[in-house]
Order: C-alpha cells, then structure tokens, then sequence
C-alpha cells in the first residue's frame, strides 16, 4: 500500500496564503492522489489560530469534497496538529474523564464522531471516501512512523512564541522537557498552552501577536527585510534597535530558566534546530531508526544539497518532513521554486522502500501563488 502524506495547509489563513483553497494548486494535488492507496493529512489541515472555527471550516469544505471525490474507495487518514489541536480535543478531555485511561500511546486510530463534531463533519464532507483520525500520529509501515512535528517546540532552541509559551507551562508545571518520555508527557506542556489560544480565537479574528503575523514580521525584520533604501528611517531605526536589542532578549530568557535559546536564526540555523530537536522527540518516544515522518517546521526534506547527516535523529531515526501547503514570502527567494520553503511539497511513502519527498509545485510562479499579486490580479479582471 502507498501513502501520500501532506502536512500544514493551513486552510482558513487570514492572510490567504492557504494555497489549496485555490483550484489550480489543488488540481496538482488531486492528480497525485490518484496514484496512491491511501492519504494523510499530517496535521495543521485548518488554521484555527486566526478566527473561529466555522470560519476555517467554511474554507476547507471544498478542498475536503475535492479530496473525498478522488479517494473515492480509498482511506483519508487525518492528524491533529498544534494549529488544529481544537479538532482533538474534546475526544482528549473525554479521555481524561476515564477512571483509568492508560497512557497515550503513539498510536490512537479513531472514528470522526468519537473525537468532535468538527472532525465529523469533516469526514462528511470526504464522502465517499473512508475518513479515520490518528493521534498523536500513525505507523504508516513497520518501519515509518508519521506525526505532526509540534512535540518539537519543547526542545528547539529558536525562541518562537510556540517555543516560549511551552517553556513558561514547563516552568509552571515544574515539567522540564529533558525528563520526558512518552506522549503524555508532551501532551501534559502543550495542551494547555493551545487551548488557550484555541479558546481566544473561538469567536472573533485574534490579532497580530497570536496569529503568528507579529513573529514573521520581526523575523522578516531580523533577517534583512526588504532593502534598507527602500525602508523610512523610522522604519531603519526600529530595525536597528531590534537586531541590537534581540542577542540581550534571547539571553534574559536563558538566564531566567526559559531556555536553552539561540539568538541564531538564520535559515541554516532554523533549519538545523528544527531537526536536532525532532530527533530528540523521536529518541525520547524511542522510536528507534525507523523513518519519521513530519510537518510543523515547513522546510521539506531532505532535498537535494542537504547534509544527510541532518536528517538523522540521534537514536538513529530517518527524518523526513513534508513541507507546506502555504506561501510565506519571507522564506523564498526572486526565483521560481529555488527557496526549500517553496509550497506545495508531500511525501510519498510507497509499499517497500525509502519515503520519497515531492515538490508538486515547481513550476508555479510567484504571481499564481502570492496573496497579494493573487488579489490584484483578480481586481483587475
């Protein structure tokens, strides 16, 4: 049996950068469907971070038809991320009412309507094809075991908000990350921390500082941004005090037990980081030198030119991520498809052998993906 597995859509995004709301990305994608036995959608399918649920729901519909019509005879397999952690959790804290519920386990395959109304109404939507949910991931073979990737914020050393939010809960918890050992203990720091913003979001569109849009701009800004003759002096002056002021931040934080934090954030970094600390998640679940399948970082792998010695975890794991299915500008370059972030990346997990990274949307150009140029183009047609 082949699996095709697809990571980080992110479909509801304010800022539309969801590319498979749009028919023609979603069009690759339903093409390569067609040659697999199987799909899974490896969490953050919907972005719940930046409005209400029905919102996001409203926007994933077609794409969910769409999937559900060329799996027709086939199984939908969809996993919770950090993103969409609200479709699990109410299955989560009816487990927790249980006298003895057991630990978690890495894998729990369930029905839809055991786990929410959302993930229900989801699968309704995927009909005729059979949905089912895993959590926290699935083995997709013996040897290759799938998950979202967000464990891997309790031991990145680049100072996201996700980071920085579950290291306070490990302060208030009096959890430290490097005496975990199973998925409880993962669950135990990061459930709180997304229900929360789950709970903020629930009514109303949440603000710069929640949606992620606060942390790409100072990233954006702490990288370069865009060319400083075109930037106010305002704008310059704000820069120069964050790239000064950001090395004294990232070591206040250590100092106050949040870390251990790298001011380095540079895309090799970014890159390196994520991937030391997946491979500390899979050598804590002991997940052996099996093949690791994930998502959450958005940087596809390994691909061509990379250090292959990256990709392995330090208990042996063969790391492999998915990519996204969403245009960030700040990662790609000018060119056409040359940035690794470039969207529109699965993984192809064929019956024997090793797990294939596909880059469907290569060919796909700037205008035809872009949000912005995207709106433009329809306002002037």
């Amino acid at each position: 049996m082949s699996t095709l597995i697809l990571s980080d859509l992110h479909l509801g995004s304010i800022v539309r950068s969801d590319l498979l709301r749009l028919p023609e990305p979603r069009e690759v994608l339903l093409q390569a469907v067609a040659d697999a036995d199987r799909v899974v959608l490896l969490g953050d399918v919907l972005e719940l971070r930046h409005g209400p649920v029905r919102e996001a729901m409203e926007i994933a519909r077609p794409f969910m038809s769409d999937l559900g019509a060329a799996c027709r005879g086939k199984e939908i397999i969809i996993v919770a991320g950090n993103h969409d952690h609200a479709l699990v959790e109410p299955w989560l804290a009816a487990r927790g009412l249980d006298s003895d519920p057991g630990p978690l386990g890495l894998e729990q395959l369930l029905e839809p309507a055991d786990v929410s109304p959302a993930m229900q109404r989801l699968a309704s939507w995927a009909a005729p094809a059979r949905v089912r949910v895993a959590y926290p991931g699935l083995w997709v073979r013996p040897d290759v075991y799938a998950t979202h990737g967000h464990y891997l914020d309790c031991h990145l050393t680049v100072p996201t908000l996700e980071r920085l939010s579950v290291a306070a809960m490990s302060r208030v918890l009096g959890k430290p990350a490097g005496t975990f050992s199973c998925a409880d203990d993962y669950e135990a720091l990061g459930s709180p921390v997304y229900a929360w913003r789950d709970a903020v979001a629930r009514d109303a569109r949440t603000g710069d500082a929640l949606n992620g849009i606060a942390t790409v701009s100072a990233w954006n800004a702490l990288n370069g941004g865009s060319r400083p003759s075109r930037r106010s002096l305002t704008a310059r002056l704000k820069r120069s005090a964050l790239v000064a002021g950001f090395p004294l931040a990232v070591a206040a934080l250590n100092r106050a037990g949040i870390g251990p934090l790298s001011a380095n954030i540079s895309p090799v970094e970014l890159r390196r980081a994520g991937l030391r600390a997946m491979g500390e998640v899979a050598a804590r679940l002991e997940l052996g030198d099996c093949h690791v399948v994930f998502g959450h970082t958005h940087r596809p792998g390994p691909l061509p030119g990379d250090e292959r010695w990256e990709w392995f975890g330090r208990s042996g794991a063969k790391l492999v991520n998915t990519g996204s299915w969403t245009y960030s500008a700040i990662f790609l370059t000018a060119r056409t498809g040359e940035s690794p972030y470039w969207p529109g990346c699965s993984v192809l997990v064929p019956e024997s052998g090793d797990p294939q990274v596909l880059r469907m949307l290569q060919d796909f150009t700037h205008e035809q993906l872009a949000p912005g140029l995207r709106t433009r183009e329809h306002a002037l047609t």
